[in-house]
């Protein structure tokens, strides 16, 4: 018999079905016992009594969360019993039939405890998302990916993947490295963005790119900040600004309808950099005229960004935004440390939850933004030779966007943290407690990628 899901039992009274999932709830009532039986569409009760004997006593050896399979007669729930918080909350079965697929331990912490700490909670995280609150997050979050998918094949762009091992370039954090074991004292990079290889792909002539892209940055985690996190990321030819601020709003307002139900107005209020400077001190001022309001949403487009800054910490000039953002030309002319750059953010709540540019498409222009950032011409063919050359090959005028997608989800949602969002993620010092990740190597591991260990005092 084909297993039903739960949601579908509601107009299947009188039928003989096959249900499995995890056991929610237990009651026991003397010769009664209530199973509340969960699978990710929702949960539904069943019952046998001690008339049928076989089944009796194998509920009556059950424990919470075993995972089970049950074959019964469903039954209309008497008036006043049904559970309106179930989508099978009309219906119980009448086991026929009951098997224990595992039978489940003592559990290390109560799944219905709202107020667990987060360690244990990704300590068992596989435990962790069976909790209604975790599922219904990340369900969530694959309706919104699947809109963004659907809207942007029906755009005519095409989904790429972009290497996950490549090399360390300047883009604002520090890289995560990866040795070479067949190229010894070398190292791959793990990708901060797929930045210079959608920009290839707009080289290369396919002009409408999306990924959702795995990102990882090797700096401090906040409450919205994780080392590895997914972004969707979109690249355009032969576009202007107002194209990809066009595209981002019919995105966000599908989702905000299909997800929320809510008609978000568009166009969003457009600032420039140096005005939301000057009259909120931030650039990414929240516009909410009630700001304890989490259904209020306020999206405005900040514009105009400097091309460069000077940075205290490393005494150099360095990009804005990333080094192959386009200057905007007049500014960069007349004085190229002052200039604006043709670059946006969109701004949510006071939130940042995308930002892009439009990016370099001339070698010479690019050669003299690296000049700009200290890069000389034997670090700019060491560094990006690869990018120069593909910029001389009819390279089209080009730009895009990058989402921070678990900040967006988070947002959505209310949720104080984007680990509410992400269905493994690391913990506030960077630990994966579920793998005890990360871990020493073995000598031989390190031996094998010529790597010797210098480890401070205290750190190991």
């Amino acid at each position: 018999m084909k297993r039903i899901m739960i949601e579908k039992l509601s107009s299947m009274e009188g039928k003989t079905v096959e249900i499995a999932g995890w056991v929610d709830t237990i009651r026991e009532h003397g010769k009664l016992i209530f199973l509340e039986i969960r699978d990710i569409t929702g949960t539904v009760q069943t019952i046998t009594t001690a008339k049928d004997k076989t089944n009796f006593e194998i509920a009556k050896s059950i424990s919470k969360e075993s995972s089970i399979r049950i074959k019964g007669e469903v039954k209309s729930r008497p008036e006043g019993t049904q559970n309106k918080n179930s989508p099978a909350g009309n219906v119980e079965i009448k086991i026929l039939e009951l098997e224990i697929y595992t039978k489940c331990p003592a559990l290390p912490f109560d799944i219905d405890n709202e107020e667990l700490n987060e360690d244990i909670r990704l300590k068992y995280r596989y435990l962790d998302l069976r909790r209604p609150e975790m599922q219904k997050n990340l369900v969530l979050r694959s309706q919104i990916i699947r809109i963004i998918r659907d809207t942007l094949y029906e755009e005519g762009f095409n989904e790429f993947e972009t290497p996950i091992l490549a090399k360390s370039t300047p883009e604002g954090a520090r890289d995560y490295v990866v040795p070479s074991r067949t190229q010894p004292g070398k190292f791959f990079a793990l990708p901060q963005s797929p930045q210079l290889f959608k920009q290839l792909l707009m080289v290369a002539g396919f002009e409408k790119y999306f990924q959702i892209a795995k990102c990882m940055r090797d700096e401090d985690l906040r409450s919205d900040r994780q080392p590895e996190f997914t972004q969707l990321d979109i690249e355009m030819s032969f576009i202007t600004q107002d194209d990809i601020i066009a595209l981002t709003e019919k995105l966000l307002k599908k989702i905000w309808k299909e997800i929320l139900n809510v008609n978000i107005k568009t166009p969003f209020q457009r600032i420039t950099y140096d005005e939301s400077m000057k009259k909120y001190g931030i650039d990414r001022p929240d516009l909410r005229k009630n700001k304890d309001d989490p259904k209020e949403y306020a999206f405005c487009w900040i514009t105009d960004f400097p091309a460069f800054e000077h940075s205290k910490e490393e005494n150099k000039t360095v990009a804005i935004h990333h080094p192959f953002t386009h200057p905007e030309m007049k500014s960069f002319n007349k004085n190229p440390e002052t200039a604006k750059s043709i670059a946006y953010d969109i701004v949510l709540n006071g939130t940042e939850i995308g930002g892009g540019s439009i990016r370099i498409h001339e070698e010479d222009v690019q050669a003299k933004v690296f000049e700009v950032l200290g890069i000389g011409k034997k670090e700019q063919r060491e560094k990006f030779g690869f990018l120069l050359d593909a910029l001389k090959f009819g390279a089209p005028p080009h730009g895009g966007i990058a989402w921070g997608l678990d900040r967006l989800v988070q947002i959505i949602l209310g949720a104080e943290s984007i680990r509410e969002t992400i269905a493994f993620p690391k913990n506030k010092e960077a630990k994966d407690l579920m793998l005890d990740a990360p871990s020493s190597l073995s000598t031989q591991q390190l031996k094998d990628v010529h790597i010797k260990l210098d480890v401070p005092k205290g750190k190991k």
